[in-house]
């Protein structure tokens, strides 16, 4: 009976959806926070043995600052826990892991963009996610269509121009 539950219910998790690229990054955040976290316990203990822990502002700081960093840890950990890395193929259809180049018709404008998981997206790094507004519109499409986006600040409409499998490390 136990086990059955436990079934149903893991069949009911939503796993995130996510590039290996971005898989590997929040492997590389949790190394570096690992690394941190026994100067943090060392800061601790240095300000426990300060004294009086009702008035020690740096006991309550480095207790705070531990804290936030396995807190972090966890949140980090959850996500690889509960992660789908997604493998694209090159069959010219925007998906997860794919350079998207656009081309907006309102104005002639191209840009290109990588389609990546929610948590990776960085529009400064031209990564747009999957679930955004234009993400929505241009998932499984292929070259050479023309879609609309339902963006909170109106509609838009772009054309797929290219659609090409993402190698990130050329971006960064």
């Amino acid at each position: 009976m136990q086990r059955k539950k436990i079934q149903e219910a893991m069949a009911n998790v939503y796993f995130q959806k996510m590039t290996a690229t971005g898989y590997q990054e929040i492997q590389h955040q949790i190394a570096q926070l690992q690394a941190e976290r026994p100067a943090k316990i060392a800061q601790l203990k240095a300000a426990r043995a300060l004294g009086d822990l009702s008035e020690n502002t740096e006991y309550s700081t480095a207790k705070r600052e531990l804290r936030h960093l396995e807190s972090r840890l966890r949140f980090l950990n959850k996500q690889l826990q509960y992660a789908e890395i997604i493998k694209p193929s090159d069959d010219q259809t925007v998906d997860l892991g794919t350079t998207v180049t656009v081309q907006f018709t309102d104005d002639d404008d191209q840009m290109t963009y990588h389609i990546v998981g929610k948590q990776e997206a960085d529009l400064a790094k031209q990564k747009v996610s999957f679930d955004s507004p234009l993400g929505q519109a241009i998932m499984h499409q292929k070259v050479g269509q023309i879609v609309t986006v339902n963006a909170p600040q109106g509609d838009y409409q772009v054309k797929i121009i290219a659609v090409k499998l993402s190698n990130f490390s050329d971006d960064e």
